[in-house]
């Protein structure tokens, strides 16, 4: 029986040191081999993915990726979208005056680059940095982006974040969702788009069932496919509440944890 892991990258597949060792890539080569999907789930924009991806040979075995959170899922073999969900142009454009105002940075992403219309500061530099992306800053913002948005992203320090956060979720909140990712990041993404609801969309796809879907993550963001999966499992190095939520707590990101999780769900070991 066909089986399908859907894997959050920092934390869950990647050790302290952002590597996947040597014991885990193993064992989801194995496992691809045997013909199973192997999902990434990630916040990160689809380059940011790319490394992690090609590691695992995704493109070989085809395999998915849940970029921005699951508001887009690529078919790593073909580079087809299977599913996206976008941020409504109109809304981004008042949310960008709204940050000019507040003098706070705003980014979306289009392709391989981080675009920006407002000062670069060295918040979207990090963004830009850990995704492995260029940052162009262009003259004419609202005009630019006339291209599917999948997620936007807010730089502002810490307090201002705060204070950024509650506003537009008010103002805005029956469109996007907002919320902090980081004290000085707040994200913007279409109305009730999430890991659970990215995998639901794959399952359709793919014509398989959720009894048939793992899902392994350790951060609040990989609680609703841990809570939606056949077989939710959370890392010892988990939050508490995703431990609370999950069917099973396995070893640490830092002692292979996956490796017995592949072996109890998907091979029956």
């Amino acid at each position: 029986m066909k089986k399908i892991i859907a894997l959050d990258i920092d934390g869950t597949l990647t050790n302290s040191k952002k590597e996947i060792t040597k014991p885990t890539l193993d064992k989801i080569m194995e496992i691809q081999k045997k013909g199973h999907v192997v999902a990434i789930a990630s916040g990160r924009p689809l380059p940011g993915i790319r490394k992690i991806a090609d590691e695992l040979e995704l493109n070989q075995y085809g395999g998915y990726v849940l970029a921005f959170n699951g508001g887009r899922i690529v078919n790593y073999k073909t580079g087809e979208i299977a599913y996206q969900a976008c941020v409504d142009n109109e809304i981004a454009r008042k949310i960008y005056d709204y940050c000019v105002e507040k003098k706070i940075g705003m980014v979306t992403y289009k392709d391989d680059i981080v675009v920006t219309g407002t000062p670069v500061d060295d918040y979207m530099s990090l963004e830009a940095r850990i995704n492995r992306m260029e940052i162009v800053q262009v003259e004419d913002f609202r005009s630019f982006i006339d291209f599917p948005i999948n997620k936007c992203l807010l730089t502002a320090e810490p307090d201002v974040a705060e204070q950024v956060e509650q506003e537009l979720a008010a103002l805005y909140g029956d469109s996007v969702t907002v919320f902090r990712s980081e004290p000085f990041f707040v994200e913007i993404m279409p109305k009730g788009v999430h890991k659970a609801t990215s995998l639901e969309k794959l399952l359709e796809y793919l014509h398989m069932d959720v009894k048939d879907l793992v899902a392994c993550g350790d951060g609040y963001n990989d609680l609703t496919m841990i809570e939606y999966a056949g077989v939710g499992v959370a890392m010892a190095n988990a939050q508490e509440i995703v431990k609370e939520h999950a069917d099973y707590v396995t070893l640490s990101n830092d002692e292979d944890g996956l490796v017995p999780v592949i072996d109890k769900f998907i091979l029956g070991e």
